[in-house]
């Protein structure tokens, strides 16, 4: 599995028994804390070997730095919570590279495992199957308003908090039911990683805004109109395969196509295994977890929202 579809990572059988997953990215700040940063970077970057129903082993360092601007504590602060959260996941720092840059960036080159026989697709969803998201979506419009100093303490504690867990407990628990598909939603937003499992398929999807998780605050900075660039190109780029219902209000058509960082999973499972998904997501404390929609015959390679 390489470059010819958009998976969320790349797939290279060793033996029978053995693939490894790479997967790799980085990015600038998304909050002010260098610590929480280092930890939010590190969990977005494991999350594509999770949505993959992998195993991260190993990892490499990305750094952007500007060593003559920035004081290197900064720095250090930043690289010991990624250590931390690798740490969390079991996950062993083998090395990395880093260069001198006029804006702070960071990220991991990541390593993991996976049998052949058991990689998920992002794209093997079945006509039937219920669509299960992992975490509340608005990740992207509340990191605008951090961005322009509008955000209490306690907000970014809690965006923080939901970027930093790691989609390790998730993917385990979907691994341990069985499912046909998955992607982890990250800065295409939710209906632009959805409009990637329909890609090259026979079927479509009807999702119910109404229980679509997100961040409370999220609605009323959109409202506010505190609405970052990426979710304009988003919407864009893929409202040709999305049917919006006049009844969806605005504000959460625009949360539905927020980049989110280090989102939670979209998984696609039989309807016979939905309960039992959502009680193991659930009980290995995946409180966000809720059934959003279902896969469809038709509209084929569509999205209808209601």
């Amino acid at each position: 599995m390489g470059m010819e579809r958009a998976e969320d990572a790349g797939v290279y059988k060793l033996r029978d028994d053995l693939a490894i997953i790479q997967t790799v990215d980085f990015f600038t700040p998304i909050v002010d804390d260098p610590y929480d940063f280092g930890q939010v970077a590190v969990a977005n970057a494991l999350s594509d070997v999770y949505a993959k129903g992998g195993r991260p082993l190993t990892a490499m360092n990305i750094v952007c730095f500007p060593i003559k601007k920035m004081d290197v504590s900064i720095l250090r602060d930043i690289l010991r919570g990624g250590l931390d959260k690798m740490r969390e996941a079991g996950v062993l720092l083998i090395g990395g590279h880093s260069v001198d840059d006029p804006e702070p960036k960071y990220g991991l080159s990541v390593t993991g495992v996976i049998h052949p026989d058991k990689v998920v697709l992002n794209n093997g969803a079945r006509v039937g199957d219920k669509l299960i998201l992992t975490k509340p979506l608005g990740t992207g419009i509340i990191s605008t308003v951090i961005k322009n100093g509008k955000a209490p303490a306690r907000l970014i504690k809690k965006l923080t908090k939901s970027m930093a867990t790691l989609n390790r407990a998730a993917s385990e628990a979907m691994m341990s039911v069985g499912v046909n598909g998955c992607t982890d939603v990250t800065g295409f937003g939710f209906l632009g990683h959805a409009c990637e499992m329909l890609e090259d398929t026979r079927v479509g999807m009807v999702i119910d805004s109404s229980q679509i998780p997100i961040f409370p605050e999220a609605k009323t900075f959109a409202e506010a109109g505190f609405l970052p660039g990426g979710l304009t190109r988003n919407r864009d780029y893929r409202k040709p395969m999305v049917d919006m219902s006049p009844g969806v209000p605005q504000y959460l058509a625009d949360i539905l196509y927020d980049p989110q960082t280090s989102g939670g999973l979209l998984i696609a499972v039989a309807k016979t295994k939905a309960a039992r998904l959502l009680k193991a997501l659930h009980d290995s404390g995946v409180p966000s977890a809720i059934i959003v929609g279902e896969v469809v015959a038709s509209p084929k390679n569509r999205i209808v929202v209601e």
